[in-house]
């Protein structure tokens, strides 16, 4: 029931679960918001063929690492989710679901989280709701009066629902890479980016990818993760360099009824646009306490808010530590977290 704690985590993903271990092992009174149903957070809805950039052993959430997964050297998605929900139940942690978080205010000494099922008041408030549900669209002239299909990566599941199609796929990052590989398969793909695509090395899986996260949040100055590219060379994505089609086009100038227009010209007919766009973080909950949300990035000291000291950020990318997106990243910044929580609260 709502009442008083501690600590308020918004968000039951992994950033989220992530900060309950902790919060749990220091023995502070807290509570996990989720707005989903079940356990799993956005892992639950990516497309089909989605999977982990490396083995199991390399995405621990903190106490107990990622199971193997039979069969799959890359564990699925699913097994992702299986394992969100493991650990919830494995160390008890307090999760609240369906409960949607509309809005945190100041109350005083206090901050009231304000929910569809009533009032939290806390000390503090940890914000791990990542950026699943804010979809970016880029503001392209003309995408009202395309007649075709536009989805986001967030609406995609598999490219069964584009065979015999003529799809333009936008973005540069890993989602346009792998959802062009498998459409490319059974539709006519054009693949579209702002700026040149950016390859890994076939060698860099997310294997060295997390030993490029551990050094740089132990300190180290050498390179990061974004220095080696944009975009891992996964088994799809390499087959499909192998069949010739990741050849990105630049960026074109607008939506036309039926297609797209370069600002050369050239015109190119097609059935369905996939924006794979990226996100945006989700702080609408924040917005009476953060003036500045809708920029995406807030000012922060490691994970503390600066405009609001009672508040911490956790999962939405580098600006809230290296890596915190990732499985093992968020854990490291929810270590962190909860020790600086618990030596204010001990203060």
């Amino acid at each position: 029931m709502p009442g008083s704690c501690d600590v308020v985590v918004v968000g039951g993903g992994q950033a989220g679960l992530a900060a309950g271990y902790y919060l749990r092992r220091a023995g502070l009174d807290y509570v996990i918001l989720d707005a989903q149903t079940h356990s799993g957070g956005a892992w639950r809805h990516g497309w089909e063929s989605l999977r982990l950039f490396s083995p199991a052993e390399y995405s621990p959430l903190p106490g107990w690492g990622m199971p193997r997964q039979e069969g799959e050297e890359f564990p699925t998605a699913e097994h992702v989710v299986d394992y969100l929900r493991a650990y919830e139940q494995r160390y008890d942690l307090r999760v609240r679901r369906p409960v949607r978080v509309r809005e945190v205010r100041r109350a005083g000494e206090r901050l009231a989280v304000q929910t569809d099922a009533g009032a939290w008041l806390a000390r503090y408030v940890i914000s791990a709701t990542g950026t699943w549900e804010r979809p970016y669209l880029p503001d392209i002239p003309g995408r009202a009066e395309f007649v075709g299909r536009q989805l986001h990566t967030v609406n995609y599941t598999s490219p069964e629902a584009f065979r015999g199609q003529r799809v333009v796929v936008v973005g540069g990052g890993n989602s346009a890479a792998q959802i062009l590989a498998e459409v490319s398969r059974v539709a006519e793909a054009t693949w579209v980016t702002l700026r040149p695509a950016r390859f890994m090395p076939d060698d860099v899986d997310g294997r060295v990818l997390f030993g490029v996260a551990t050094r740089k949040a132990a300190g180290d100055a050498g390179e990061s993760v974004s220095d080696l590219g944009d975009i891992v060379m996964v088994p799809s994505v390499r087959d499909a360099r192998k069949r010739g089609v990741l050849h990105p086009r630049p960026m074109f100038a607008r939506l036309t009824a039926h297609g797209v227009y370069w600002a050369d010209g050239t015109e190119q007919p097609c059935d369905a646009v996939i924006w794979c766009t990226g996100f945006r973080p989700n702080l609408t909950h924040l917005a009476p306490i953060l003036p500045g949300w809708r920029q995406g990035e807030v000012s922060v000291e490691s994970t503390r808010s600066v405009d609001e000291p009672r508040l911490y950020l956790l999962g939405y990318g580098d600006w809230t530590g290296p890596a915190s997106a990732t499985l093992v990243g968020a854990g490291r910044t929810a270590k962190a977290t909860v020790a600086d929580i618990s030596a204010r609260l001990a203060g």
